[in-house]
């Protein structure tokens, strides 16, 4: 079992954050005064420009066009791998999920990353304690809505996603935000590579009493099993280990309701049947 910890985020955005820095000495700008003119924490550009915090393409643009640096940094920012601008304790998931051939996963708390509407997906940072900065919450939302491509790619995954009905009924972002969620769902699953499952609430017991789970396979048939708890995650890739998540996920589908019938739970809930 590999166990991923938070860490600092270094690398290649310490490289993004030494030219930022350079740019703006060259503009004759203390990192007060463009943090003035960027609209920013002095923080906050101090983190960019020791790259602990990512430089998300919008903000490069802005940078450049305040440091008149012709558009380098946007260009440099685009050519980051996506795996860059995620945690580092998620970088291991994030290699594996943009090569995947399939995606499952069982959700007991929040809408799984890979299915999230932007909205939705800001405002679950708003519950988030302790708080991100706005600018590294922005990074997050911005990461999660990029990983969300492989379902655009010309053979996306195959993707099934069981999720409880709390989830579906605990109002974050308030009403709109949820119901344009729960419709966003309702179309994923009429995709014919995506499968989507609801679990009632009250259905119980069923084999996913432990926790929230992702299996996910490579194109070399490898398998592995990312856990989430707390501030904590866990890459699972022991094939012993990985063949008891399968059995529970399979009992899993059996338990939940059908993908017919949660299609109609989920217009019941928008109103539409």
């Amino acid at each position: 079992m590999h166990v991923a910890k938070r860490t600092k985020k270094v690398g290649s955005w310490q490289a993004v954050g030494a030219l930022v820095a350079h740019y703006r000495r060259q503009a004759r700008l203390t990192q007060e005064q463009f943090a003035d003119v960027a609209n920013l924490s002095v923080d906050a550009v101090g983190s960019i420009e020791q790259g602990r915090l990512a430089l998300q393409p919008d903000r490069a643009e802005q940078f450049d066009e305040l440091l008149g640096t012709g558009g380098a940094l946007a260009v440099l920012v685009a050519k980051m791998p996506v795996r860059e601008r995620m945690p580092q304790f998620a970088q291991g998931l994030v290699d594996i999920e943009q090569e995947a051939v399939s995606i499952l996963s069982y959700q007991t708390q929040m809408v799984h990353g890979l299915l999230q509407t932007e909205d939705y997906c800001r405002a679950s940072f708003d519950y988030r304690f302790p708080l991100f900065e706005d600018e590294t919450a922005e990074q997050w939302v911005a990461s999660r809505m990029e990983r969300q491509q492989i379902w655009l790619r010309k053979q996306p995954p195959f993707g099934h996603f069981i999720l409880e009905e709390a989830i579906l009924r605990s109002g974050i972002g308030g009403s709109a935000i949820m119901r344009e969620q729960i419709r966003k769902l309702r179309e994923y699953g009429d995709l014919v590579h995506m499968g989507l499952q609801i679990m009632p609430t009250g259905r119980v017991p069923h084999a996913g009493l432990a926790g929230p789970m992702t299996l996910l396979e490579t194109p070399n048939h490898d398998h592995a099993v990312y856990l989430e708890v707390q501030r904590a995650s866990f890459l699972v890739e022991d094939p012993d280990e990985v063949s008891v998540y399968q059995l529970k996920y399979g009992m899993l589908r059996s338990q939940a309701l059908s993908p017919d019938e949660s299609a109609r739970f989920l217009d019941r809930l928008l109103g539409e049947s």
